[in-house]
């Protein structure tokens, strides 16, 4: 069929416009969800720990399911697995227009997010044997503008549809999204495979997946039970040990999923540091942000659609800066200095009241956004530029897992710290059970829900005294989150130094003998 098709049709170029339009629906899923669950809990019901589950099943079924993906891709066809993680995630997207509860919802989004795994590594790992070296980085900037995109439009115009067609309309955008990219890659696409692929990890997949799997579920639970719960420190040991079994098998199996050696390369390392970075200076505001704007702030979904972009439209323009500016410093020098803004513009951000208004809060979210900016536009080439091409499957499947696992890691994470820092801002006369829960509410923007946990008051003191507890809560979360910024940077400053030979070295050391 490929060969009968059209030469407009085909090419490196269409399945670039391909693999771009799925990479589009990818984050307006991930930020829009954000958007959308308090009018979901609205319209559904649910507690706090059930709507957080909206994202972090999306999340966790993707950061688990990347690296086996990118595997698969080599194994089975990166045109076939693009396809069929496609076709999965649009089924999905139609179940849940229809879906009448949280836990439905909590279901298929999980499931949305395997899909997510399988089309971002078949098409990934498809666009590497697309172009040639000269360019791919070039590819793979456009790559990182799309996702920029799809965060930056993503909250205001999921706001836009939900104030004017509902919750759902939100998903039905995705899912329409997502059937153009599935009948471009149907035509433009054609198949490759790694020759020498001799069959998926199976042990080290699972034991990955339910590493990511306790970990993440042990961050909600400390969000919801604290951190001295029984339950919460058995599910954390648990995550452990699933490391320690996975790294001993790794360790073991002739092709692993999960080439450890890598690790020895420094400069390996601080690419994986990248992601990780930009999960706690911007990913996790994309999703905290919304929740505080519509939950605590009082503002609709399409005003803090508006609030959002000046976070986020940095993005289509600073990813393409920093290639450009690749010329004359060093990628680790630029890394390290958008993180370093990102520090700063947390720092700023923690002054800002929560009920703030007009440029107080949006020069912050600027200069964060920005920040991260520098980063995000150079680690998808530095990734894919350790490697043949031919492992390109693995290789983005390792740099997609470390950024994906890493964002659900870290939104539990931050999510857990937000409530905690909430707890001794409540009134002391409630009891543990009511704090704890009370802390959780407000950390996922319910104020209503924690108001009702409340002895009655007579008057509104009671709603701007919790304002007042999650106000001081956030901006202690912000000041943790720059510090992480900080030392991020300073780590990625002497990985990433300019030096040829760790990245000759890191490749030979996975190409197959």
């Amino acid at each position: 069929m490929y060969r009968v098709l059209p030469a407009a049709l085909r090419g490196p170029w269409m399945v670039l416009a391909s693999v771009c339009l799925a990479a589009l629906v990818l984050p307006l899923s991930f930020s829009g969800g954000a958007i959308a669950t308090p009018a979901i809990g609205r319209a559904l019901g649910g507690s706090a720990t059930s709507l957080g589950w909206i994202t972090n099943a999306f999340m966790l079924g993707f950061g688990s399911c990347l690296m086996a993906a990118g595997a698969l891709a080599d194994q089975w066809g990166r045109k076939r697995l693009f396809l069929l993680g496609l076709s999965t995630f649009c089924l999905a997207g139609v179940a849940l227009m229809l879906a009448r509860s949280i836990w439905q919802i909590d279901l298929l989004r999980a499931l949305q997010g395997v899909a997510a795994a399988a089309t971002l590594a078949g098409g990934t790992a498809a666009l590497a044997q697309e172009f040639a070296p000269s360019q791919r980085a070039q590819a793979f900037s456009l790559l990182g503008t799309t996702f920029g995109t799809g965060l930056a439009f993503g909250p205001l115009l999921t706001g836009w549809l939900i104030e004017h067609a509902g919750w759902r309309a939100g998903f039905a955008l995705c899912t329409g999204l997502g059937l153009l990219a599935l009948l471009v890659g149907i035509a433009a696409m054609r198949e490759s495979r790694d020759p020498q692929a001799q069959g998926l990890d199976w042990p080290g997949a699972l034991l990955f997946t339910s590493m990511l799997a306790l970990l993440t579920l042990g961050m909600v639970q400390a969000a919801a039970l604290g951190w001295h719960s029984p339950l919460v420190i058995a599910l954390l040991l648990a995550s452990v040990v699933a490391l320690l079994l996975f790294i001993a098998v790794e360790r073991r199996v002739a092709r692993p999923m999960l080439d450890l050696s890598l690790f020895r390369y420094p400069r390996f390392i601080g690419v994986q540091v990248l992601p990780i970075a930009t999960c706690y200076c911007y990913v996790v505001l994309l999703v905290l942000l919304p929740l505080q704007l519509i939950g605590i702030g009082g503002y609709s979904e399409v005003a803090a659609g508006w609030w959002m972009l000046a976070l986020s439209a940095p993005m289509l323009v600073v990813p393409l800066a920093a290639a450009w500016l690749t010329r004359w410093f060093s990628a680790g020098h630029i890394s390290a200095a958008g993180l370093l803004l990102a520090a700063g513009g947390l720092m700023w951000l923690a002054q800002v009241p929560v009920d703030a208004d007009g440029l107080a809060r949006v020069l912050p979210l600027l200069l964060i956004g920005s920040g991260a900016g520098l980063p995000w536009g150079l680690m998808d080439g530095l990734s894919v530029s350790l490697v043949p091409k031919e492992r390109a499957g693995m290789a983005t499947g390792i740099f997609s897992t470390v950024r994906v696992a890493g964002e659900g890691i870290a939104l539990a994470m931050v999510t857990a710290l937000l409530a905690g820092f909430i707890t001794p801002h409540l009134p002391a006369a409630l009891d543990m059970a009511s704090l704890q829960t009370a802390a959780q509410q407000l950390a996922m923007g319910e104020l209503r829900q924690a108001l009702a946990l409340l002895p009655a008051q007579p008057d509104a003191s009671a709603g701007l005294g919790l304002q007042k507890a999650y106000g001081q809560a956030f901006a202690q979360l912000l000041y943790v989150l720059a510090a992480i910024a900080t030392v991020s940077a300073l780590v990625v400053l002497g990985l990433l130094r300019p030096a040829s030979g760790d990245a000759l070295q890191a490749t030979a050391a996975i190409t197959p003998q």
